[in-house]
């Protein structure tokens, strides 16, 4: 990583050299996935090994089933609007997930990277949760999946916006001085800059927050002030602030306003949300990013999102697993956050909403005995209004028997339970790709996440100009 030399050797790009660049970088990602491309075609459980990260390496864009991209007129086939997200060894596992994937759903590129990691490395994840302690808990999360190599940036160039997630990892990224330069860089070059929770340590260090004002996790206030910002109480927790370029958020609850108003900066545009309520079906240890992103995506495009799970009330919470792939047969699981519900299952109504969204994990299994449950699946299929299922959750589905003549996908041992519900199997493959058949939407994990909210979100009348 040369930034120093960089800056004093500026180089001016033609339009057709920088497309030439673009394109040189694009093949260059191919042929960095190339051989976990082998991997992939291997036999399970291979292909699910944390593969969220290589969105973007996975395939071309016009190869991929017809989803927001499509839709959105303002997008080209290479999106000239990219995202840096600058990650970092346990950082918190939804700030850096969810802004990611949500990001990619909009349209947006993004390249996450790592000091001193190369695409296709892994950060380990850290999830913080308030358990009732005088301070947050800290449990293992996911491995998450870099795309990008630190050691190839040249500064902020390519890049419309920078990201960083909170969670241990800013307290060393802070040390680090390529850092510090790279993030002097965006703010010198006016760039967008959405920092959440611990990042701001990484911002304070670098001396780019004086006469600011600014939001951070409430520990970091004394940080703040001391270098001359000036201190945005987080309250609600939920609050996002922004001053000027820069869009500072106090901790993960706080994702859909820090989204929406960072992708505000950056010129996006949302069609069709207003008026449109979608509920997500939740049960105990559902897996933790296929509730939370999806949740947090849905609310920051404007959408009204009713979490709700049968037997619990508005303000209970769920028990959610961490399911990964760490070198065994199949999934390990952990214990992730703990979601909270903001509905009531016995209030719901078909009438009342635009789309469901069912996510995996264990939940399912257990979700598809209950006749209250089959029989809100049934009602939204008998409306013919969108519904989003993804990993294990196509087992409610079919026990609800909506899925005859259906062409679907889902986590790949939720096969036999498909077929045997009458319905036409897709293989995941890549295990980044979604179906739509009507207005059902399928998936088979996480990593899918992008794809799978483009395509309800299509589904849902939604678009999203970036």
């Amino acid at each position: 990583f040369e930034y120093t030399k960089f800056k004093k050797q500026p180089v001016y790009l033609t339009k057709k050299v920088a497309t030439a660049q673009r394109k040189e970088r694009f093949l260059s990602a191919l042929a960095r996935v190339s051989a976990l491309q082998q991997a992939v075609d291997k036999p399970s459980p291979l292909i699910f090994q944390s593969l969220a990260g290589l969105y973007n390496a996975q395939e071309p864009k016009s190869s991929r089933q017809t989803t927001l991209y499509a839709e959105s007129p303002n997008m080209a086939e290479f999106s000239e609007k990219k995202i840096l997200m600058l990650c970092g060894d346990f950082m918190e596992d939804y700030e850096a997930m969810v802004p990611f994937q949500t990001l990619l759903a909009y349209g947006y590129d993004v390249d996450a990277v790592c000091p001193g990691k190369n695409a296709g490395d892994k950060c380990p994840t850290a999830i913080h949760d308030f358990e009732g302690a005088q301070t947050y808990s800290e449990k293992p999360g996911h491995n998450f999946a870099l795309n990008a190599d630190f050691d190839k940036l040249r500064g902020s160039e390519g890049y419309v916006g920078l990201v960083i997630p909170g969670g241990r990892a800013p307290e060393y990224l802070s040390l680090n001085e390529e850092v510090l330069s790279l993030v002097r860089d965006f703010f010198s070059s006016g760039k967008a800059v959405a920092s959440v929770c611990h990042g701001q340590l990484v911002l304070a260090a670098a001396g780019v927050l004086q006469g600011k004002r600014c939001t951070a996790y409430p520990a970091l206030q004394p940080t703040i002030t001391q270098v001359g910002a000036d201190w945005v109480a987080p309250d609600p927790i939920s609050l996002a602030h922004t001053d000027g370029t820069l869009v500072t958020a106090a901790a993960w609850p706080s994702h859909p306003e820090f989204v929406q108003q960072f992708t505000s900066l950056l010129g996006a545009s949302v069609q069709g949300a207003q008026g449109k309520k979608v509920v997500v079906l939740c049960g105990d240890y559902m897996e933790d990013y296929e509730v939370m992103v999806p949740f947090q995506a849905l609310l920051s495009l404007g959408l009204e999102v009713h979490a709700i799970c049968p037997g619990k009330k508005d303000g209970d919470k769920c028990p959610t697993a961490v399911h990964d792939f760490e070198g065994d047969q199949t999934y390990s699981e952990k214990p992730g956050h703990n979601f909270v519900l903001n509905g009531d299952f016995d209030s719901v109504k078909v009438e009342d909403y635009s789309g469901l969204v069912i996510p995996g994990g264990r939940a399912p299994e257990y979700l598809a005995l209950n006749p209250k449950v089959v029989d809100l699946v049934k009602g939204f299929m008998a409306a013919d209004k969108p519904v989003a299922s993804v990993c294990h959750g196509p087992q409610i589905l079919a026990a609800a028997g909506v899925l005859k003549g259906r062409k679907c996908t889902a986590y790949p041992a939720c096969k036999p339970q498909v077929a045997i519900a009458g319905a036409e199997w897709v293989d995941p493959e890549p295990i980044t790709m979604a179906k739509t058949d009507g207005k059902l939407i399928t998936a088979a994990a996480w990593p899918a996440h992008p794809e799978f909210l483009a395509q309800f979100i299509s589904a849902l009348g939604v678009t999203v100009s970036v």
